[in-house]
């Protein structure tokens, strides 16, 4: 539905903004040429240059023109003022770094300022389009929804939300199964559907009733093109599903998924990959290259052993891997077996303050590396654990979907250390699952600060 609309939408409003950003430049360089030095003019060439991509990158990282986005005024607005808030941050931090490249102050802070404006003139004069093209009377369709359920009543709340071009003149349904009152015209009978529609000028029928479960619908689709009217049938899939599912095409078979993924696409997970090496590579060379020295040297000094921790840990797709840690225990029979506690004996001095802080788990940078984790993840756990979690929580094993992580959101909520208690566990497995269900590049950045917010603060459950 709307979908070629959506995708011309998406271009235009790309492709103003691009225009904004070129025409606001020029202005403000009109504005200040005079005191422009000649010969600084390729610096602005190349400013240029460089603000388009920004605004293309974070744009594209934040979802800025996503069809989720556009079809609703203020998420799109929203989603417009993050991004160029984030946009001037960053150029003004490049400017800070870049100290030999020279540019009008006054052309910048009024760059800045047009740019803004020129943005938000940009927002509405998208909403003036939405709304023409709402109300012209060529440009929308006349439908109705055959049957009145609780399907029916979901698929008229969606039209009002995120349709724009739909006109819904009401449900057609018979009189014995109209219960409850509705702002919208209930026509009856259902075998007088093809009648009421040519009456009301309706170009589309969306169906709730299944043609496997009705013969009525089965006709009606046979005879409804015969009227030059489309049928839509919607299915209702709630005994089988209790959350929307993702529909995809294997060429004309749909192919139902019970929850979305957004990391089973592999445009996202190539970006999650090369976060994951950006970040894991800078920590090994410019922290852990010193870091493993100095702390190896405290641990051995105080008990003997190796300096890592190595212990088999169950990795995406069940499969188990090698997990770091700097070892912060003396060496014992029951690392595998047994999870540390508040006041546990085995935990060395250096241990405590590498655990407290969360030092330990820095060698797990060298995991993400190597592909065997993710700086964002579910906590891996260890095996033994794992077969034991899997027995008393129905979706434990989702949460091996995904790569486990140096930190995660169940960690963040405060669902990390020991498990006391089967309620723990179940709350750190939905934290799982939601965060598996709605990952984006933002959220993984978001959760990477306020991890490190919670080192500097402290956080009881590490011990």
């Amino acid at each position: 539905m709307q979908k070629q609309f959506k995708q011309y939408l998406q271009s235009v409003l790309f492709i103003f903004d691009l225009f904004t950003l070129s025409v606001t430049f020029i202005l403000s360089y009109l504005l200040y040429q005079k005191s422009i030095d000649i010969y600084q003019g390729n610096y602005y060439l190349i400013f240029w240059v460089f603000v388009n991509v920004l605004w293309i990158i974070i744009s594209f990282l934040n979802g800025n023109y996503f069809e989720k986005t556009i079809i609703h005024f203020e998420d799109y607005t929203k989603k417009s003022i993050q991004v160029f808030i984030i946009w001037v941050v960053c150029i003004l931090f490049v400017l800070l770094l870049l100290e030999k490249i020279y540019l009008s102050k006054y052309f910048v802070m009024t760059y800045f300022l047009l740019m803004g404006i020129g943005i938000m003139l940009n927002r509405f004069i998208y909403l003036g389009i939405r709304n023409f093209y709402k109300h012209t009377d060529h440009l929308f369709k006349n439908v109705l929804i055959l049957g009145y359920n609780d399907t029916a009543l979901k698929l008229a709340s969606y039209f009002e939300e995120e349709s724009i071009n739909i006109n819904l003149k009401g449900f057609i349904e018979d009189k014995m199964n109209v219960n409850e009152l509705t702002p919208y015209p209930i026509f009856s009978e259902r075998k007088n559907v093809l009648k009421i529609a040519n009456e009301l000028n309706v170009e589309e029928i969306y169906t709730t009733l299944n043609p496997d479960q009705n013969d009525f619908i089965t006709w009606l689709i046979d005879n409804a093109d015969k009227n030059c009217i489309r049928i839509k049938i919607v299915p209702n899939l709630s005994y089988f599903f209790s959350k929307p599912v993702v529909v995809d095409y294997l060429r004309d078979l749909p192919i139902l998924s019970p929850r979305n993924e957004p990391l089973e696409d592999v445009g996202n997970r190539v970006k999650k990959r090369f976060l994951d090496l950006i970040i894991s590579t800078l920590v090994i060379i410019f922290i852990l290259s010193w870091m493993i020295p100095i702390i190896g040297l405290l641990i051995i000094i105080e008990s003997r052993g190796p300096v890592f921790f190595i212990q088999r840990r169950t990795g995406k797709n069940n499969h188990p891997f090698n997990c770091l840690k700097f070892r912060s225990m003396h060496v014992n029979h029951y690392a595998d077996r047994v999870q540390a506690k508040k006041n546990d004996s085995r935990i060395t001095k250096i241990g405590k303050i590498l655990r407290q802080t969360s030092l330990d788990e820095f060698p797990q940078f060298i995991n993400v590396f190597r592909g065997e984790m993710s700086l964002v993840g579910p906590r891996p756990h260890m095996i033994k654990h794992t077969d034991e979690y899997s027995q008393i929580v129905d979706r434990f094993m989702l949460r091996h979907f995904s790569k486990p992580g140096i930190t995660g959101w169940a960690q963040i909520n405060g669902y990390r250390g020991e498990i006391t208690d089967p309620k723990q566990i179940r709350l750190r497995v939905s934290n799982d699952i939601w965060y598996l269900e709605n990952w984006n590049v933002w959220l993984d950045i978001k959760i990477i600060f306020l991890t490190i917010y919670k080192v500097f603060k402290g956080d009881k459950n590490a011990y």
